[in-house]
């Protein structure tokens, strides 16, 4: 029982954004060989020409992520706003491009965010699919139908249910945030001292004991939660 709450603890504090800087000053000191996966997906900024060349005569979608990418990660998740700039470019790429934006994110959350009708939004880490809700300009852009696809709308009352528990055992940790996506929910850690996040986790997992279809794995700065089988419910614990 200590092995796994230190090992989720080391997965907590590994995907901590100070902790990544850290390495990265590090390795940049030491010029250590570069991580195999950075050499098989290399950025594609460094290799924008070589996009453009094998794009030729192919059809191009855009997915992107919200928190990170398009809006600043912020302590306060509701206030991750994205700014006019970045607004106007994504809006400039729909007029060319399909585009979509995935996130971990309840998608109306997502979407009020945003505020484009021409994009496709997935929420819920894909439980959760719209879009678009007008024409995006464009080559066939009158024959768009506007799309949704809820798969895991069985299981609402569980997850509101795991909402519920959670945030009550949660609310006496100090900077620690409940945060319902709909099909998924997240518990931030951005605010909460580091001494407290094994409490935090461990408080986590006491709530998931009742809840034997859900079970935990690691995202970025936090876990998740999935249900086995069919169709499957991310609960992440976000950091962001």
């Amino acid at each position: 029982m200590t092995i796994k709450k230190n090992a989720w603890v080391d997965s907590m504090r590994a995907s901590s954004s100070i902790n990544r800087h850290n390495h990265t000053m590090a390795t940049s000191a030491l010029s250590p060989p570069m991580p195999a996966w950075m050499i098989q997906h290399p950025s594609a900024l460094d290799m924008f020409d070589n996009i453009v060349k094998a794009s030729i005569g192919k059809r191009i979608a855009m997915f992107l992520d919200y928190d990170g990418t398009l809006s600043p990660i912020v302590n306060d998740p509701d206030r991750a706003f994205m700014s006019d700039s970045m607004r106007k470019a994504v809006k400039d790429v729909a007029k060319y491009f399909p585009t979509a934006i995935v996130s971990g994110r309840g998608r109306d959350k997502v979407y009020n965010f945003v505020k484009l009708e021409e994009l496709y939004y997935a929420g819920s880490h894909g439980m959760d699919i719209q879009g678009p809700l007008k024409p995006r300009g464009g080559r066939n852009s009158k024959k768009a139908k506007s799309i949704l696809s809820q798969p895991a709308t069985a299981f609402l009352p569980m997850i509101n249910n795991v909402y519920s528990v959670l945030v009550e055992k949660t609310k006496a940790i100090k900077g620690s945030m409940v945060e319902n996506n709909k099909f998924c929910l997240s518990v931030h850690y951005r605010c909460v001292d580091e001494k407290a996040w094994a409490v935090l986790a461990e408080e986590v997992k006491s709530v998931l004991k009742d809840f034997p279809k859900l079970h935990l794995t690691q995202g970025r700065k936090g876990k998740k939660c999935k249900k086995t089988g069919e169709k499957t419910v991310h609960v992440v614990f976000d950091k962001n």
